[in-house]
Order: C-alpha cells, then structure tokens, then sequence
C-alpha cells in the first residue's frame, strides 16, 4: 500500500482530515472530480475580485478554538454577514429586527412591534401546526411570513409551504434590537485573499489529484491505501442499494458589471415568488473591494439531478429512514465518512471542521 489513507473529495473535510493525520505521520492521497481543490468553497479570481464559485460562505462561530484554527492558516478579516431582503422592489433588513419593524410598521419601540406581531399570530389562530406553512404563522405571524418566508421558502425547496414539514422551521428568531447582524456567534469573517488560501494550508506537501473520479476508478485507487476517507455521497458509495436520497440543488449565474458597486452589499435575498433567483451575491463586498468592476451572481435552486450538484439534504421522514440503513451499513465497514453529504447533514463550516478533527483525532 502506498497511502495510509485515500481521501476521496479535497473539501474542508477532507483537507482538515488530511492535514491532520499527516501531521501524526501519516501519508495520504487526496483526490477530487472537480477541476480544483476546495470542494464548495472554493473561489475564483475574477477581475481581481475572488468570487464565491459554489453560493456565499461566510465562516461563523462560537467555538474559539476552531477560530484560532483556520486564523493558523490565513487571517479572517472582519466581515459581518448583514443581508437584505428585497420584496417587490421594497428593501427590509435581516434577520427580523427593529430595523425590519420600523420599516414595515414605522414602530419605533420593541413593545409596540411586539404587539404588532403577537397579534397577527392570534389572529391566525395555528393551535398545532401540521405544516411549513402553519409553523410560520405560529411563530411570526402574517406578514413577516407573506413578505419574508413564503416565497423564498417556496422556491428553495421547490414546493409549496403548505405542503412541507413544519420541522424545517424549528424557530425564528425575532430580534426586538436594532441589530442586522445576522449571526449571533462570536468570531465571523471571511479568509482575507479567498478560501483557496485555508485550503493550500491545510493541504500543503500533501499529494493531491483533480479531475480524478473515484467511481470510475474505484478498484485502482482503493488498491493504493489502508483506510478510505469519503465525503461523497454515503448512498451512491453504496450503489443506491437502498435507493437515491433526496437533494436539492443550486444553479449559479455569474456576470461582469462594468460599474464599481452594483448593490452596496455582499447578499440581497429575493423574496417574493415573482423572481426566480433566491438571491444575488456581489462578491467583493465580502472582503471590502474597491475594484473598478464587480462580479455579481444569482442563485437559482432546482432540483437535485444527475448532471446537478447535490447541496441541501432534504432530511424528511422518508430520506432519513432511507439515510439510517446507509448509516448501519457504514457503521459496520471501515470507511471514514465525513461530510455534508457523507453523513447526509446540513453542516456549516466549522460544524464540518469540527467533525474533521474528531474522526482524525479517533484514527491517531
């Protein structure tokens, strides 16, 4: 065996994998499809601007050590993720704040707002909500969920809110601050120069390979390595035995703007039904740019497909049975799986770092 461990997908999983079983020692080979390291978060440099390839990765969290983690490889700069909402042409602020309150009530005091909103819930009158659509009202009443929620909701899952699970909104957050910051961690930011950076560091004097598909491959590669680290998906690992999880997906559509500023801020989410983009990023807002042009992307969700990228697990009850038979299957083999779509999960980033310096920590 050449390796002690072939990893098949060069993203934050597998690169933090990699870097730190290697430090204990070990050798290992990191192969991906793509044409790039990275996996999702990987950004090109575009009219000098490092544009987010695969949707806005904004690092987030609470857990210091895992901030002096990636600060270790490339300073964060301090980016504050502060979206807007555009409904038919109206701008609002994000998440649901004074600011927000003031702009759809003219209220200036958070108990006035408060009323505004405990009122709109009685009078929707949910007792015991059976769907989406129904945990919404519950929670925020009429018009924050006709403005905010309905629309988008809709068209990132690509069915009506009436006919999806009320868990997928377990609460939302009401902040009676004028407050836009739209995350309550302690450490956020962004990899100044890109998250190409994190990614070179954690795997550098590791051998890599692109454009490499396991699948096509498999018998070969499997025969260079010990142990396999996988953070493809669990389902087809296993040849669908069980049949195809569910995904959603994401088109993206980028463009060149002759202009310096197209909308003064990194996210603006689109959330009446009217316009099928969920959203539009303006990369350069995420590290402060001051470039002649901008780049700008819109985000189109559809559904997942063999020619799509899987992105949301759409963890209902009927994919998660399915998920818990490829667990069992997984739990009983030697394969490391780790991952969004390994382990069938939504995962932030420092969730998924997380998790990668658990199971390497195991293996050493």
């Amino acid at each position: 065996m050449k390796y002690d461990y072939l990893i098949v997908g060069a993203g934050l999983f597998g690169a933090v994998f990699a870097h730190e079983v290697t430090k204990k020692g070990k050798t290992c080979l990191v192969i991906d499809k793509r044409g790039h390291l990275g996996g999702n978060v990987y950004t090109e440099k575009i009219e000098e601007i490092n544009v987010h390839k695969y949707g806005a990765h904004i690092f987030h969290t609470n857990d210091k050590k895992i901030w002096d983690y990636v600060n270790s490889f490339v300073p964060f700069n301090r980016y504050t993720n502060s979206p807007l909402a555009n409904y038919r042409g109206e701008l609002y602020n994000l998440p649901f704040n004074m600011n927000t309150f003031y702009q759809l009530w003219n209220v200036i005091a958070p108990e006035d707002a408060k009323k505004i909103i405990e009122g709109q819930i009685k009078k929707a009158g949910v007792a015991n909500p059976k769907n989406l659509e129904e945990q919404a009202l519950s929670l925020v009443g009429t018009e924050i969920y006709e403005k905010f929620i309905k629309g988008y909701t809709e068209k990132q899952w690509g069915r009506k809110a009436v006919n999806l699970p009320a868990f997928i909104i377990k609460r939302l957050p009401l902040r009676y601050t004028f407050d836009n910051n739209y995350f309550n961690d302690k450490y956020q930011g962004i990899p100044i120069g890109g998250y190409n950076k994190l990614i070179d560091g954690l795997l550098e004097g590791i051998e890599t390979k692109t454009e490499v598909d396991y699948f096509k491959n498999r018998k070969e590669l499997e025969g260079l390595a010990k142990k396999i680290v996988f953070t493809g998906k669990i389902d087809e690992f296993y040849g669908y035995r069980y049949g195809k999880l569910e995904y959603r997906s994401l088109e993206f559509k980028h463009e060149i703007l002759k202009e310096p500023n197209y909308q003064g801020n990194a996210v603006v989410n689109y959330t009446d039904k009217e316009v099928p983009y969920t959203r539009i990023l303006e990369h350069k807002h995420f590290e402060f740019g001051t470039q002649e042009k901008t780049v700008i992307t819109k985000e189109y969700p559809v559904e997942q497909s063999e020619d799509k990228e899987p992105y949301y697990p759409i963890n209902d009850a009927k994919n998660n049975i399915m998920y818990a038979k490829y667990k069992k299957l997984a739990d009983m083999g030697t394969i490391i799986f780790g991952g969004r779509l390994a382990e069938y999960k939504y995962y932030d980033m420092h969730q998924v770092i997380a998790s990668a310096l658990m199971k390497s920590k195991n293996e050493v």
